[in-house]
């Protein structure tokens, strides 16, 4: 694996009961923040992980029956927070992000797409078929916003599951195989099945933390992963598939508990985001 130096991006935060992330949480609402990681790559540059909340979040909510997403996780976005006024302050412009890597179709993930508009988008074809099967208010609940896929995304998609077939380093036990989506063994997407349809994660070797595990929302804290603490089903009927989503987290508990030295980053863990500062211009 080659060496990517990786840039948290803190995008904003929504409000939300613990006990519906973990089990025998509190029900007083806490702060989930999203987490967007910017990579820089030796050679094709910045790359995007995710892109968190952005204003578009905010627009594609505004009529019913999407406001119920927004009623349901109450968001604050403040000013330049969003991913690519970041990537800006950083000395970054958007046209030059080159790759973002989509871990799962959630409005909380893709909202600033649109602000990358020359970045080949990496995604699971099983996740874009599920979010364009559903009517508006079944993806609502969801957490499906078909409005925030660029006009253009097709053309500029590829494909997770079409990636050439690569092993991963036995530090990612019980992990073992991924997809080598650059073809330089730089990043490697990795399923995480359960969370939804098309979920994955993404494997680099961190010029700063060495081996990091970027695991989006296969768990929402580490937390979780540390005390194998997965969600209610309830919650996990609702976005995808219970039994999936608990083996996922149990072989991410499994991970940590053998590799303590490896880096994992859940895209909403309160313990990630205090490591943040948000860069703005």
């Amino acid at each position: 694996m080659r060496w990517i130096k990786t840039v948290p991006l803190l995008t904003g935060s929504c409000r939300h009961p613990q006990a519906m992330t973990l089990i025998k949480g509190t029900l007083k609402p806490v702060d989930f923040h999203a987490l967007a990681m910017l990579l820089i790559h030796p050679d094709e540059g910045p790359i995007l992980f995710d892109t968190g909340y952005d204003p578009a979040f905010l627009r594609a909510t505004n009529a019913f029956p999407e406001r119920l997403y927004r009623y349901a996780t109450p968001v604050d976005l403040p000013e330049g927070a969003d991913a690519a006024s970041q990537c800006r302050a950083l000395g970054y412009k958007p046209e030059d992000v080159k790759h973002i890597i989509v871990s799962h179709f959630h409005g909380d993930h893709i909202a600033g797409l649109h602000a990358f508009p020359n970045a080949a988008l990496h995604c699971a074809r099983a996740g874009l078929t599920d979010l364009r099967r559903h009517g508006r208010l079944a993806a609502t609940r969801r957490g499906l916003l078909p409005s925030l896929l660029p006009s253009d995304f097709d053309s500029r998609a590829s494909f997770f599951e079409e990636a050439k077939d690569v092993a991963l380093p036995p530090d990612f036990e019980p992990f073992d195989t991924g997809k080598d989506l650059l073809g330089d063994g730089s990043l490697i997407a990795i399923e995480l099945p359960g969370h939804c349809p098309g979920h994955w994660g993404l494997a680099v070797k961190d010029s700063h933390h060495g081996f990091h595990f970027l695991v989006a929302d296969a768990a929402w804290s580490l937390q979780a992963i540390r005390e194998n603490r997965p969600p209610p089903a309830i919650a996990t009927n609702w976005l995808g598939d219970t039994h999936k989503a608990r083996s996922t987290l149990a072989a991410l508990h499994r991970l940590q508990t053998r590799n303590g030295e490896l880096r994992l980053t859940p895209c909403h863990c309160p313990e990630r985001a205090s490591e943040c500062r948000i860069f703005r211009s």
